[in-house]
């Protein structure tokens, strides 16, 4: 089984089409939607884990070309500099997937990439500058 993380850009004419529901029925593909922002009629953007064996995510990636929905790779990542970090928990609860919490026993605060969205929040808020990000 393969994974990406990609970024699904839909056009207007594309917003409301049941593409998920394609994906997941047509295809095979398991997909769990990680961030989304859809505006019906205008625009949408959605982040999301794609799960299937190599030939299932090539169909699958066919079918959101085809129906216009641009596909890109999620670039960038997000450091936790832990040197740096003093476990204020201030990114925590601005996190929409999780990716930094507290551990409640040592209350210091960790950082889980795999969950992450790259959504830049927590580097907006983090005043000691322990978590930066790379483009």
């Amino acid at each position: 089984m393969e994974k990406k993380k990609v970024v699904l850009t839909f056009p207007p004419s594309s917003v409301e089409d049941p593409v998920i529901f394609h994906l997941i029925s047509d295809h095979g593909l398991k997909v769990n939607i990680l961030r989304a922002a859809i505006d019906p009629g205008k625009q949408g953007r959605m982040v999301v884990d794609l799960t299937g064996e190599e030939s299932r995510l090539s169909a699958g990636t066919a079918y959101l070309k085809r129906q216009g929905i641009g596909i890109e790779p999620l670039t960038g990542e997000i450091r936790h500099l832990e040197d740096q970090c003093t476990s204020c928990t201030a990114c925590v609860p601005v996190c929409p997937t999780g990716a930094l919490h507290v551990n409640r026993e040592t209350w210091m605060v960790s950082y889980d990439a795999d969950k992450c969205v790259v959504c830049l929040s927590c580097v907006d808020v983090c005043p000691y500058r322990a978590i930066v990000s790379h483009f």
